[in-house]
């Protein structure tokens, strides 16, 4: 399981995490962004890393 950790004062609701890995990122309508899930599975771990990757202040990170 890899755990994502997310700088809540740095994010800025891009939404480039959100349309990265929509089953993982959550915008609500005022653009705060919300996990479903802290700890995701292998089968997820590709697609939190590109949010990483893709987020354009670095608010996201993952922790094995």
């Amino acid at each position: 399981m890899t755990r994502i950790v997310v700088d809540f004062d740095r994010c800025e609701g891009h939404g480039l995490c959100e349309q990265t890995a929509p089953e993982v990122f959550r915008l609500d309508d005022e653009g705060e962004l919300h996990l479903t899930r802290e700890e995701v599975d292998a089968e997820h771990e590709t697609y939190v890393a590109a949010a990483v990757r893709v987020c354009p202040v670095a608010a996201l990170k993952v922790q094995p």
